[in-house]
């Protein structure tokens, strides 16, 4: 008989997998290889817009995104691109490449605060309850469903309205709040299954602590699905706080925003339709990486999860 105890052999189906697939989670050119050339084009322009957003102030080809050059230096208003400005200018001179750069840090930190808060706050709330199941589950799902009862919009609209200041802090603060109960129903619906699988069933039998069953074997598997979930939806808050910018209802200018820059260019698309076109392509494009990201991680954690 062997003298090593049961807690020294404990190994998760997680754990096993990982260690199968180790080259691939090592090897960041094995795991880029595997990916389908729609996801790479789409991480390459997530990639790219983060990386503007991020280090904006420090690159010499980003100019003011507020500067008037029409009033300081004689630059038309909506002029087409050019050496000086590659995209152009909008209908007050401004540099619409730059606007564009630093309209996507207020898009990418909303939806940034909303996926930590997601999956943080509501992945561990829906694994929690998952996993527990009885009455805490009882009062906290049913807290989740008179929340997700209400219009996203409408009780966005309501909140910030509420608070009555439009900073990007509130802004982030607000969604980030009504991003959790949508994450915790997903962690939900995978900690349910999850918690009947053969290497949890294991760790009870050997008397692992409930809370360590959660941290190790629950939490770890729950959320793969969560980052797939995760990318869609900061797609849609990437949607929606276009909607409140275009409403007027985002942050204050002269801090630029897609939506904002979308709402003051269409009154002058008869004389220039590029102003318009520039963010709406931008949104497009960035929404439509985040989903082409989220469909590939799901369709990999898939793959995985019928591998176990």
């Amino acid at each position: 008989m062997s003298d090593i105890a049961p807690e020294e052999i404990e190994v998760s189906e997680l754990a096993v997998a990982m260690l199968e697939d180790v080259d691939d989670s090592r090897d960041v050119g094995g795991w880029f290889a595997s990916m389908p050339w729609s996801a790479r084009i789409a991480g390459g322009w997530l990639t790219a817009i983060i990386f503007l957003a991020v280090f904006a102030d420090f690159l010499p080809f980003i100019k003011d995104p507020n500067y008037l050059f029409g009033v300081f230096e004689g630059d038309d208003n909506n002029a087409g691109p050019s050496s000086k400005f590659i995209l152009g200018t909008d209908n007050l001179a401004r540099d619409i490449f730059a606007r564009l750069v630093y309209g996507a840090r207020v898009s990418l930190a909303v939806a940034a605060t909303a996926v930590a808060c997601g999956l943080i706050v509501g992945g561990f709330l829906g694994s929690l309850v998952g996993f527990l199941r009885g009455r805490t589950e009882s009062v906290i799902m049913a807290i989740v469903d008179v929340v997700l009862a209400f219009p996203g919009l409408v009780l966005l609209l309501v909140m910030v309205s509420i608070t009555e200041k439009r900073s990007l802090f509130v802004i982030s603060a607000v969604v980030g709040l009504l991003s959790i109960p949508p994450y915790t129903r997903v962690a939900r619906a995978n900690a349910l299954s999850i918690a009947n699988r053969e290497f949890v069933e294991a760790a009870r039998a050997i008397g692992t602590k409930p809370f360590r069953i959660l941290r190790r074997e629950v939490i770890p598997n729950v959320l793969p699905s969560l980052m797939a979930y995760a990318m869609v939806a900061a797609a849609f808050i990437m949607v929606l706080e276009g909607s409140l910018a275009f409403l007027g209802l985002s942050v204050q200018p002269p801090t630029p925003t897609w939506g904002q820059m979308i709402f003051q260019a269409r009154a002058d698309m008869r004389q220039a339709v590029w102003p318009v076109v520039y963010p709406s392509l931008a949104l497009v494009f960035t929404v439509l990486s985040l989903n082409i990201m989220g469909d590939w991680l799901r369709k990999r954690n898939a793959s995985r999860a019928a591998a176990l």
